[in-house]
């Protein structure tokens, strides 16, 4: 038997670039006594029957390379095993490389039924019940999908089977979760559930992965860190538990925090909200302090009275975790100067980031920012592209490279917010959040992330692991919001602890 695991948000799961994982291949191959394409095609064999073991049809889809020959192992176990099969290739026998050639012979010989091309009347026979193994593409992966393939993998989706994937769902890129050839349309086989190979791929959890995917297995064919190879390019993050206030604490055992942000216009009209929404996330979390100031130089009745409200001019900013920009407009700009040069710990969100995309001065001051004065900053990827002067697209198709390259160019900790949160500092290998979801996507949840992170940071955790436990936390109360109750951003505040 194959150890099959299912992933997921407890633990801090390694994660491989395709790079990385063909040179894993290679040295797992060197010192295993049976082929890995056979351990794999047997692990998605019992990962078929665990999750479908009342099928009464499985149709696999097999593709040109070694992913088609993983799905023909499959095939061979599952037709020993007494169920009904049905193979379809996408190319002929002879034009597969060998050992998935070898894996078609082994088929072949038990009596497997394969067939060349989708069946005439494409998957009109599976039911709810029945099972689609996706083997089309693997990992190597990287061109835009296209004719006959494109076709093949409409047909996947269009059936009403439970789907299978075999390493990562057709169409989607392994390391960057983006769909092939950066497509804006859905081109990309939707799983219920993706087996992947020795170790999961930073695109599983990341960009459209997260849609694509369903439920993530691991098999990992005899890998561990013992095994010796590269290390891990970046790790999933754990869900952690916050520690609790101990009985002999006081509110000045916890951290004061400052947030600097809501610009208003003459009317006491404009984004007071989003200062406000951070804020009260930091309150709700456990600072000991919250302050509020508003750019507008106006108290606002629409905060709770438990936060103080002062002038930001008169905080004492060298004794301060600050929060700075949420809300901030063009007023931002004047105070930036002070907040960076004297904030004892700095988040800088939303407007803060826009400005400091604009002034290379102020680059200057946040990257001497030293070590015992750290910031973080948590661009979304439009503001990400700002800050390095490139575009959203070339963002999302390498969202690690540009979460090390911002780190790189402004010496702080980075969570580059979206779909797979990346989280990345000097020193630190990077980070995947795999919590949260699409309910997420409405105003001012940053807002509330980036007083999360200050709130974490006033409780003295240093700022790479504020702010992993904050995006962990922050995304975990989406994944648990009741169903049929809207998730506002100001209600997501106030379930933190």
């Amino acid at each position: 038997m194959i150890h099959l695991q299912s992933l997921n948000a407890d633990c801090a799961w390694p994660l491989y670039g395709r790079d990385s994982i063909r040179a894993l291949e290679v040295l797992l191959q060197a010192r295993s006594a049976s082929p890995l394409m056979q351990q794999a095609g047997l692990a998605t064999a019992q990962l078929a029957m665990a999750v479908a073991p009342h099928a009464q049809h499985i149709w696999i889809a097999t593709g040109p390379g070694n992913n088609g020959g993983d799905g023909l192992e499959a095939a061979f176990h599952l037709h020993q095993w007494g169920k009904s099969v049905q193979v379809s290739m996408t190319v002929p026998a002879e034009a597969l490389p060998s050992d998935a050639r070898a894996a078609w012979q082994r088929a072949h010989a038990a009596g497997v039924p394969i067939a060349d091309g989708l069946p005439s009347d494409g998957l009109k026979n599976l039911g709810q019940q029945d099972l689609v193994i996706d083997a089309l593409l693997g990992m190597g992966a990287t061109r835009r999908l296209q004719g006959d393939m494109l076709t093949w993998v409409q047909a996947i989706n269009q059936s009403q089977a439970a789907v299978l994937a075999v390493d990562v769902p057709t169409g989607l890129d392994a390391d960057s979760g983006q769909f092939l050839g950066q497509s804006q349309d859905i081109e990309c086989v939707r799983a219920d559930h993706t087996l992947t190979f020795i170790a999961a791929k930073p695109g599983l959890f990341m960009g459209h992965g997260r849609d694509m995917c369903g439920q993530i297995w691991l098999a990992d064919l005899g890998f561990t860190h013992s095994t010796g190879g590269s290390e891990p390019a970046v790790w999933l993050n754990p869900r952690t538990r916050h520690q609790e206030k101990s009985h002999a604490s006081h509110k000045g055992s916890h951290g004061d925090v400052a947030v600097i942000g809501g610009e208003a216009d003459l009317h006491g009209m404009g984004m007071t909200g989003a200062a406000v929404l951070a804020a009260t996330a930091a309150l709700h979390a456990g600072a000991g302090r919250v302050i509020l100031s508003l750019l507008s130089g106006q108290a606002t009745l629409s905060a709770t009275p438990d936060l103080m409200q002062r002038s930001w001019q008169s905080l004492d900013l060298e004794r301060l975790h600050v929060v700075c920009g949420c809300g901030g407009g063009a007023s931002v700009k004047t105070i930036l100067p002070e907040v960076l040069s004297r904030s004892m710990q700095l988040v800088l969100d939303a407007d803060g980031l826009n400005a400091l995309s604009q002034d290379p001065a102020l680059q200057s001051l946040l990257r001497q920012r030293t070590q015992d004065h750290p910031t973080v900053i948590s661009p979304h990827p439009l503001e990400a592209a700002r800050l390095l002067n490139t575009s959203t697209t070339q963002v999302q198709s390498d969202r690690l490279k540009a979460a090390q390259d911002l780190v790189e160019l402004y010496q702080c900790t980075v969570v580059l917010k979206g779909s797979g949160t990346v989280i990345a500092a000097p020193g630190q290998t990077p980070r995947i959040n795999p919590t949260g979801n699409g309910r997420l996507a409405t105003g001012g949840t940053g807002d509330v992330l980036a007083g999360l992170i200050a709130a974490r940071m006033a409780q003295c955790l240093a700022p790479f692991e504020a702010a992993c436990t904050a995006v962990a936390q922050h995304g975990q109360v989406a994944n648990d919001w009741p169903n049929g109750q809207a998730l506002t951003a100001s209600r997501l505040a106030q379930r933190l602890v």
